[in-house]
């Protein structure tokens, strides 16, 4: 089972935004199953930079960047926000 965490950041966009917990596990779930190997529909890119270790999910206009540590099965969703905004 994996543990999902939310920024203050992301949550905070989810809730303003009213996007659904189901539309988000949704694309949580996508990133699990392509990370391992399934063909899913999903844009999911490795960062650079600054942003190194984390990996980003295009929704869109929205963009979820987020951490996943595998051995411990987590994910930390650090920022959820349109595209302009959330590198920032």
């Amino acid at each position: 089972m994996w543990k999902i965490n939310l920024s203050k950041q992301a949550d905070k966009f989810i809730k303003k935004k009213k996007i659904k917990d189901d539309e988000i596990l949704s694309f949580i779930n996508k990133f699990i199953n392509y990370s391992k190997g399934s063909d899913e529909n999903i844009d999911v890119k490795s960062m650079k930079g600054k942003w190194k270790g984390y990996h980003r999910i295009r929704i869109g206009r929205v963009r979820m960047i987020l951490r996943v540590n595998f051995k411990e099965k987590t994910i930390f969703v650090d920022r959820v926000d349109y595209r302009g905004n959330v590198y920032k």
